[in-house]
């Protein structure tokens, strides 16, 4: 797939050097000039980021979105029980949004989960995010607990969605 610039837009599922630290520095500095997050929401990313990726987890997944080489997005699957999968790290550099890559990323995400075998997937966000509380909704998720707290330098209210994925 191409984007507008002419760059190719890929979607993989395996961890090349430099990936972890991409990720990573693309959630600080994405949510840092969008939402004014401070440095403290780098490593809230980074260790269970690492914690997955030294796990090597047959039932975990992440897809990583490149444009023209360079990471710009991403989104992952992660074992939180035997029967619940949690969604994390869902986002796109604002280049690449608005193209139904979102939606893909998740829709794939959940094919994986059913194929697993899990019951259920949760993922946490934040009620201010609007576009992302759409694909959620899109598919299904639904609020199950609030709260509001100060976190990331900021006073912000997250919000924990469910989907049952059982028949």
């Amino acid at each position: 797939m191409m984007n507008q610039e002419g760059l190719e837009i890929e979607i993989r599922n395996d961890l090349r050097p430099g990936d972890l630290g991409a990720i990573v520095q693309l959630h600080g500095e994405c949510y840092s000039a969008e939402y004014g997050f401070d440095h403290t929401f780098e490593p809230y990313v980074a260790v269970p980021l690492s914690e997955f990726v030294l796990r090597a987890n047959r039932r975990e997944r992440i897809w990583i979105v490149t444009r023209g080489g360079r990471v710009g997005g991403s989104v992952a699957i992660v074992t939180a029980a035997e029967s619940e999968a949690q969604l994390r790290w869902l986002l796109l550099v604002p280049p690449l949004r608005g193209r139904g890559l979102g939606r893909r990323l998740v829709g794939e995400a959940l094919a994986f989960c059913r194929c697993c075998g899990y019951e259920s997937v949760f993922l946490w966000t934040l009620a201010h995010l609007e576009k992302a509380l759409g694909v959620y909704r899109y598919f299904g998720f639904q609020v199950r607990q609030r709260r509001t707290h100060r976190i990331w330098g900021q006073e912000l209210t997250e919000e924990r969605h469910v989907l049952d994925l059982t028949p």
